[in-house]
Formats: structure tokens, sequence, C-alpha cells
């Protein structure tokens, strides 16, 4: 079993080409974290029931071990997210035909509490934008990736590994590897575009150093910013911003896109410029804050507002 893992996973990387990330929870979820809490991987499920062979697993098998993660009080989320490695797993065997057919190809998981994402107000973008010091050269770094992933929507993974050639400040396009290594041409305003520019010319430099790197976002060392720094540079500036919600990347992801379709873009734009292969990824984000749901109710109903000329009729 674990030298079939092996050969899956290397098809993920080399085949695939899927994220760091994705192949970390795709181990986890299938082999469990040894490192932390109680098991819950498939494979040490499988281990618990006694079943040592991969073509053992059937639907019931999948339903029991779906109930054995709810009674540990596993969130659906995190459920879904399992089935999800197995059914790849499972693809991928019948597909190297090492079992003859997919036993769980019929599998369904269980339904979603649908949450809708959360997202930061214009004024919350406005405050975390004044935060970073602009004197410093990781201040006009990070005040460029704060205003590059509002403007754009790039996923945090997307952000840190752009390199110089791939941002045209002139048009204001920035073309991207998003998952699967599809390109797709992101856009960006006028201060997306300016932010980044004052860090090209007086920031990065002195990252640098004397080093020769392609990277756009750099540590101090001058080395590709990583992920998790990128976390934690958001995390600071909601600190010092007062805003009393968690910031992370993907909160910014969400903002850009609940701002855009609140202004009046098309669906699919949107989706476009997220890289969301379906629409019903990006669906998600047609709600509206509670203002703006107020302001167009209020404009549209009739009945909503005191109208002198309707009054009159």
């Amino acid at each position: 079993m674990q030298e079939v893992f092996n050969s899956y996973i290397n098809y993920l990387e080399a085949e695939r080409n899927v994220s760091p990330y994705t192949v970390r929870n795709y181990t986890n979820d299938l082999t469990g974290n040894y490192k932390r809490g109680s098991e819950k991987g498939f494979f040490q499920f499988l281990k618990l029931k006694g079943i040592d062979e991969l073509g053992e697993v059937d639907k019931r098998t999948l339903r029991n071990y779906i109930s054995w993660l709810m009674k540990q009080g596993v969130a659906k989320a995190s459920i879904a997210r399992k089935l999800s490695a197995i059914r790849s797993f499972y693809r991928y065997l019948a597909r190297e035909e090492i079992l003859p057919n997919n036993p769980l190809r019929e599998a369904s998981a269980p339904k979603l509490d649908r949450r809708l994402p959360s997202f930061l107000t214009v004024k919350e973008i406005v405050r975390l934008l004044k935060a970073p010091d602009l004197t410093s050269p990781q201040g006009l770094r990070d005040r460029a990736i704060i205003e590059l992933i509002y403007a754009s929507g790039l996923r945090v993974s997307e952000l840190v590994k752009l390199n110089l050639e791939q941002i045209n400040l002139d048009s204001g396009e920035i073309r991207v590897w998003g998952k699967g290594s599809k390109e797709r041409l992101v856009l960006i305003g006028e201060p997306a575009a300016m932010a980044i520019s004052n860090y090209i010319s007086k920031g990065r430099p002195k990252l640098l150093g004397k080093k020769g790197r392609d990277a756009l976002f750099l540590n101090r060392y001058g080395r590709r910013l990583s992920e998790r720094i990128v976390q934690m540079i958001l995390e600071k500036y909601a600190t010092m911003a007062g805003l009393d919600k968690r910031v992370y990347p993907h909160l910014l992801r969400h903002t850009f896109a609940t701002h855009m379709l609140d202004g009046g873009a098309d669906l699919r734009v949107v989706q476009e410029l997220l890289g969301h292969a379906s629409l019903a990824s990006t669906q998600i984000y047609t709600h509206v804050t509670k203002s703006q749901a107020r302001k167009v109710y209020l404009s549209a109903h009739p009945m909503a507002r005191k109208d002198d000329e309707f009054e009159k009729k």
C-alpha cells in the first residue's frame, strides 16, 4: 500500500503538477497526521478495520469511514476534503490498472453547510493599506503585496511564485500560472501598479543586495518570500490597523471577488480573473454586503422609500 501511495504522490507532483500544499493535505488525509491529534487518516481507518488490500474497499467502507470521522467530531468540510483525496487516489488506481475498476466512482459526499466567505469592507481595506511603513523596503514590499492581492484576487501560492518578467505595469497586466499550471492574465489598477513600481525601484534593490534573483517579492535575505511569511505580514498589519477580524491572504481574494460583484462585474469575468475552473466556485461570491443590499432595496422598491411622486398617484 505504501509503494502504491508513493507512486500516486509522484503522479500528483510530476503529471498533475499540484501544489505542495495539496500534496501535504492529500498525504495527511490518506495516511493520517502522526504529529498531532488522534488517528483520522483513511489508511489508519483501514488498518483499524483489518483491511489490508485496496481492492477490498467499497462504498460501505467509505460510509463507515465517514461515520468514524463524524464520531470524532471532524468538521463536514474536512470530511469532504478527505473524501476528495480518497476519490482522487482511487481514480489513479483505476487509471494505472492497479485495480480493475474504481469501486468509489459513485460514492457521494455528505452535504456541506454552505458558509459564505468573509471579506473586508472598503474602509477596512483602506486602513490595512495605510498600515505599512513606506520609508522601509519591507514596508514598500508589504504595501505592494496588499495592493496586488486586493487588486487581482491572486492566490498566495500564485503571489509568491511571481517573477519580474510576469509583470507589465504599463498595461496593468500580470501573467499567472495557477492550479494545474494553467496560465491566465490578471489585471491590476493604477494604485496597485504604482505600489509595485515603488517597491521594484526603491524597496526590492535593498532587499536583493548583490544577489541575482528573478523573484518579485523577497525576504530580508534576498530570497523568495514564502506563503507563511505573507500570512504573518497580513496578520501583523491587521493588528496595526485595529481590525477586529482575522486577516489572511485568501480573505483578500474573497474581498476582491465580493467588491467586484458588488460593483456590477459580470460573474464570468470574475470567474476568469480568479482562475476558477467551474462557475459554481465563483457563485458563492454573489452574496452582497448588508449595506449594499439595503442600498439596492431602497433604490429599487417603490414602497421602501418616501416618494412624493408615488404618493401622488
